[in-house]
């Protein structure tokens, strides 16, 4: 190559360089303007208010993006009704939605494995499947036919079984009871003869009230307290055998999601991802301090369900989860998945989290 052709060569680069720069810097402020509809209702803490919320979600993608992506949100009942918003994300109403996967029952099935299994996984346990087992692949994969894509982006940690109007002392207590409980829980309890219900936070405390349900489970004593549930039942239960660790689920438009760069996509998985660890830490002390206010001034009486109820509870859960995975050949393989990660988490668990919870712990 002569001299003069390596000039010209490198002429050449350099004005494509000097073309390329304007383009990448014209994307870089690019900016994007969202919606995103949220199933729990405007003030609603953890949900919607607080550290890990959707409100604290929106105002760090905006900040981690420089401004380049503000997401205005909204309530349930501001823009769309509580539990629409799997329907308003696949048509591209908004372009987010903050809820719970197992509201999406009725849509597809494996979707419930993505929230919360009876007598699964924990928080550490269900962050391992699905960071680092192969969870979030599958959750996109269920929900690629609806042009949607997932993340997890808050948690609860173990949840309270429920208030209850009544004692619970026996299986056949639970028959005939009308109770609000949502997901593959919710399907356990009908088989043992419980009138299930699905209600949006805010109609809970009414419902029960009035009478027009027996029992409600929620999420835990700070979010239950906040509704006011310890003022119309007071037998309040625990064990966390329907929600272990109830993941919040991040859903997005697909369409709208392929429009983002790179880096922006980036800013959503960290910031969900923050705000999945910052949540469930919240939820920690927040709990505690209201259930020694419960039980202490509130006259609650809070207890273990008995344990032949929850030996029932378990029979029947792994018939339901038995009976949907051979229904249907998308939740066989989110369920298969599901389960072989945690039978070599609880293994890994009888030598750490069980042996810390038996010898360390004394309360």
């Amino acid at each position: 190559m002569t001299d003069r052709t390596s000039r010209r060569s490198a002429i050449k680069a350099g004005i494509a360089g000097a073309l390329a720069v304007p383009a990448v810097a014209a994307q870089a402020q690019t900016t994007f303007s969202w919606k995103m509809t949220s199933a729990y209702g405007k003030g609603s803490p953890f949900y919607m208010e607080g550290p890990g919320s959707a409100t604290d979600l929106a105002k760090r993608i905006e900040a981690m993006s420089g401004g380049r992506l503000k997401i205005q949100v909204f309530g349930a009942g501001e823009l769309i009704p509580a539990l629409e918003g799997f329907d308003a994300v696949r048509a591209g109403t908004v372009e987010m939605n903050h809820a719970n996967s197992y509201f999406w029952t009725g849509k597809t099935a494996a979707a419930q494995y993505f929230c919360a299994v009876p007598f699964g996984l924990n928080f550490q346990g269900i962050n391992g499947w699905l960071y680092d087992g192969g969870g979030i692949d599958l959750w996109n994969e269920v929900y690629k036919p609806f042009g949607m894509v997932a993340m997890p982006c808050g948690n609860t940690g173990v949840q309270m079984t429920g208030w209850f109007k009544k004692e619970i002392k026996t299986v056949a207590d639970l028959k005939g009871l009308k109770m609000r409980i949502p997901g593959l829980a919710g399907k356990v309890y009908a088989q043992l003869g419980v009138d299930v219900k699905l209600l949006p936070g805010g109609e809970i405390f009414p419902a029960l009230e009035r009478g027009v349900i027996d029992a409600a489970e929620f999420v835990g004593p700070f979010q239950d307290r906040k509704l006011g549930l310890h003022k119309a039942a007071k037998y309040y239960y625990t064990t966390g055998w329907h929600e272990s660790a109830t993941v919040g689920e991040l859903l997005i438009n697909k369409a709208a999601w392929d429009k983002l760069p790179k880096d922006l996509q980036a800013v959503v998985e960290n910031a969900a991802a923050a705000c999945n660890v910052i949540s469930e830490a919240w939820c920690q002390r927040t709990n505690a301090e209201a259930m020694e206010d419960l039980i202490k001034n509130q006259g609650v009486i809070a207890r273990p369900l008995p344990d032949d109820v929850l030996a029932k509870l378990r029979e029947v859960t792994e018939k339901v989860l038995a009976e949907g995975a051979a229904k249907d050949p998308m939740t066989k393989k989110v369920h298969d998945s599901y389960m072989a990660y945690m039978k070599k988490f609880v293994a890994w668990s009888a030598y750490s989290e069980g042996p810390y919870l038996d010898k360390i712990i004394k309360v």
